[in-house]
């Protein structure tokens, strides 16, 4: 499902137009970056969590040569499904 699938139900399943949802889902990713952006958390009871975890700079190995290579420091999104969407 892409962006234009999930705003067209999200209109069927809230009544709303499709114009009005798309604002809404626009909305939620513009959010959510921002507080992803800034280390936040972001906690949806009944889908999951949304968080961001730093890696460390380390040193790992060209797999072709075996050369040593520097690999930098990041910062990555993670997704942790609650239970229910477990189930």
């Amino acid at each position: 499902m892409n962006k234009t699938q999930l705003a067209e139900a999200m209109a069927q399943e809230s009544g709303l137009s499709k114009i009005d949802a798309t604002k809404a889902l626009n909305a939620f990713i513009q959010v959510t970056v921002r507080t992803l952006r800034a280390d936040g958390k972001i906690l949806l009871t009944g889908l999951g969590t949304f968080t961001t975890v730093r890696y460390a700079e380390r040193m790992g190995r060209n797999p072709r040569s075996g050369a040593p290579v520097r690999i930098p420091a990041r910062r990555v999104v993670r997704f942790r499904p609650s239970r229910t969407m477990e189930e």
